[in-house]
């Protein structure tokens, strides 16, 4: 059987990507023989990195209404378990398609085009999506990113060692989520005035942390005892998901230009919150990067 994992590389950094899902499953720091991932221990999480389309988190009873019919779609929606076919490789750059077809139809009736493409540039990479609408008629969905980083990730240091740090001072609450997957209507207060977030693995005991329209754009994962660490830039998402299974040995920090249902939803997919909607024939594009700090 053909191997479904894809490698490319350069000077500073090597990544492997998975045909199932364009997931990235690797991103290892040549000169310092360092990798950045979560290995995907199925004990608490199997996964490493899996894109998130045609919707962000759960829907309210796993069901939206478009032109008075209801569809079904799981967390998350189905883009991270299909395969996605190749269709552009260089030395520092992969590119990965997946097109609408008659099983994504039943679930989501728009056609589409769906492309991922990974770059490296010296010790930076840089994730596109770039979703074309192929029908004739406006398209919604949302897309957005699930990356986890392994936390700690220098031997010799605890998971409390570390802490995330925005680019801009921050005071805005978290949006809790219900035991359905659902967004609460009511934020808490969580960031007063900072830009530092210390790691505790008890903050992630009830479900991700939810922020809303963030003044920063860029969020640092670095550690009180070592200077290695990332940064990790986000610049046109509107919401950021920050997310760990339980007791686990990474961190998620999660773009996305879409968000889960309220808890109130309506259920009707074209007044969803976060909610894109692209004409025919036209693409929406976002990138989101990471840069080693060494």
């Amino acid at each position: 059987m053909q191997d479904s994992r894809y490698t490319i590389q350069n000077d500073h950094l090597r990544i492997a990507v998975q045909a199932k899902g364009a997931e990235l499953v690797s991103l290892y720091n040549k000169k310092e023989k360092l990798e950045y991932m979560w290995s995907g221990d199925p004990a608490f999480w199997g996964k490493h990195s899996p894109v998130l389309f045609p919707i962000i988190g759960t829907l309210k009873n796993d069901t939206y209404y478009y032109k008075d019919k209801a569809y079904h779609l799981a967390r998350h929606g189905f883009a991270r378990d299909m395969e996605f076919t190749v269709t552009e490789q260089t030395t520092s750059s992969i590119g990965f398609s997946l097109l609408s077809n008659a099983g994504t139809l039943q679930k989501f009736p728009f056609e589409f085009g769906f492309d991922i493409v990974y770059l490296l540039q010296q010790d930076r990479l840089t994730v596109t999506y770039r979703v074309k609408n192929s029908g004739n008629s406006d398209m919604y969905f949302s897309v957005g990113g699930h990356p986890a980083f392994k936390v700690p990730l220098v031997e010799g240091t605890d998971y409390d060692d570390y802490y995330l740090e925005f680019n801009k001072t921050e005071n805005t609450g978290r949006w809790p989520i219900s035991a359905e997957g659902l967004i609460e209507t009511d934020a808490e207060p969580f960031l007063l005035n900072t830009s530092k977030l210390p790691l505790r693995k008890e903050l992630f005991y009830r479900d991700a942390i939810v922020f809303k329209n963030l003044r920063s754009d860029t969020v640092r994962l670095r550690s009180s005892r070592h200077h290695k660490g990332i940064e990790f830039h986000f610049p046109g998402f509107p919401y950021l998901g920050i997310w760990a299974a339980k007791d686990a040995g990474f961190v998620c920090i999660e773009p996305w230009c879409g968000i889960a249902d309220p808890v109130n939803s309506n259920q009707q997919l074209t007044e969803k919150e976060g909610i894109n909607c692209l004409a025919p024939g036209l693409v929406f594009e976002r990138s989101w990067g990471v840069g080693l700090e060494i």
